[in-house]
This record gives C-alpha cells, sequence and structure tokens, in this order.
C-alpha cells in the first residue's frame, strides 16, 4: 500500500472502462488494473495496511459503538481489529486462507463483490456491519450499500473506516482524485443514494501528525 499524496496520476492510463453510475461522473469507477480482484489476492496478505494509531482508532470506535452481537466484516482479512471479539463474526473476503487466519471469526465466506455484490445471507441477518480499509477498491458500491441495508436489522450501524493509504492500481480512479475530505464525502454520498440509512455521521478518529496515517469513520443505521 501507498499513501495517495505520493500516487503519481500523470501517464497512468485507465484502459478498460469500469462499470456506469448517472450519480457520478464518467471515469469514476475505472481502475488501472480491472482483472479480478481474487487474482490479485491469490496469495495471502498476513500484514497489517495501516499503522498502530490507526489500528486502535479502528478498535477504538467499534468499542464505543458498541459493535457485539452478530457482525459481519466485508472485504476482511486476516484480522478485524475488534478489541473484544463480537457473539458471532462473519468474515467476507477474497483469500479463504487468509480470512481462516483470522482469529475472531466464527465464520468465513470468500466471494469478490466487485463480480457479485449481493451477500450470501438472509434479510436482518446481522446487528451490524463493518468494512476496514477497503471501500476504495468497490466499483459497483451501491449495490453493496443496498445489500448491506437488506442484511442488517433496523437500527444497526453500518460502519466504514478508511486511511490514506491504498493499492492505487486497484482503487477506482473517482478515488485517487480525490484528498480526504472528499473520500468522506464519497462514502457518506454511498449511503445517500444508497436508501435504507439514516443520516451519515463522520469523524477524523486519529491524528496524522508527524507522517502517522489518518483514521476516518463514517457510519450510519439502517431505517
Amino acid at each position: 500500500m501507498v499513501k495517495l499524496n505520493r500516487v503519481d496520476l500523470d501517464g497512468i492510463e485507465f484502459l478498460v472502462p469500469g462499470p456506469v453510475d448517472p450519480a457520478f461522473p464518467p471515469g469514476f469507477f475505472d481502475r488501472v488494473d480491472p482483472t479480478p480482484d481474487t487474482r490479485f489476492y491469490d496469495a495471502p496478505r498476513l500484514v497489517t495496511h495501516i499503522d498502530r494509531a490507526a489500528i486502535d482508532a479502528v478498535g477504538e470506535l467499534y468499542e464505543e459503538l458498541g459493535l457485539r452481537g452478530e457482525v459481519l466484516d466485508l472485504m476482511s482479512s486476516w484480522i478485524s481489529h475488534f478489541r473484544r471479539t463480537p457473539a458471532r463474526l462473519t468474515v467476507l473476503g477474497l483469500n479463504d486462507d487468509e480470512l481462516r487466519a483470522n482469529r475472531q471469526a466464527g465464520r468465513v465466506v470468500v466471494r469478490d463483490l466487485n463480480i457479485d455484490p449481493t451477500l450470501p445471507f438472509a434479510d436482518a441477518s446481522f446487528d451490524d456491519v463493518v468494512c476496514c480499509v477497503s471501500i476504495d477498491y468497490l466499483v459497483r458500491p451501491l449495490d453493496v450499500f443496498r445489500e448491506v441495508a437488506r442484511v442488517l436489522r433496523i437500527g444497526g450501524r453500518f460502519v466504514v473506516t478508511f486511511s490514506d493509504r491504498c493499492f492505487p492500481t486497484k482503487a477506482i480512479r473517482g478515488w485517487l482524485e480525490t484528498d480526504d475530505g472528499g473520500h468522506v464525502e464519497i462514502v457518506r454520498r454511498y449511503f445517500e443514494l444508497a436508501g435504507g440509512f439514516g443520516p451519515a455521521t463522520s469523524k477524523l478518529r486519529s491524528d496524522p501528525a508527524d507522517g502517522a496515517d489518518p483514521l476516518y469513520g463514517v457510519w450510519a443505521s439502517r431505517r
């Protein structure tokens, strides 16, 4: 992962158009590397993608919001950052080995949401849903957000956290061309356009001073 302020877009070509959504500018969901994400994640990546302060900020936010029931961790990895493991944690991601290394997980589901954005769960299956430092890779985010609303119980939260790091060949063009404040607005817009959620809350949860990774949280409750 690299920091976005170090990504030089000059000369980068987006050769294959991504999905088109009339709510966003043309090319917003294009990616430099449009090949299946399962290929990119063919080997487990047992590393952390943000620094310790940002990781702690994720756990602190989850703790403050009281995410302790049946929780779905979308686009997950070998670690979910909960300070206290929820009663039942389902992790959904791209690499089976990596997900099975997650000690907090009670159930593992392998799915590429950019190929199939449906969630293989019944309506109102979860108390809360989280997505940590992965929202920038979705090419059909509104479909995913609508699915999250479907599987959430009334009042359940969808908590999206992100920093200024990414795999630039896999992040959508709209994210790469936007600053941190713009990223917050993008996620808030996803909630608004998807429907099914109340007003979103957004906060900077860790201090990016001295080159540390910022951690932003945007979340809303199922109506």
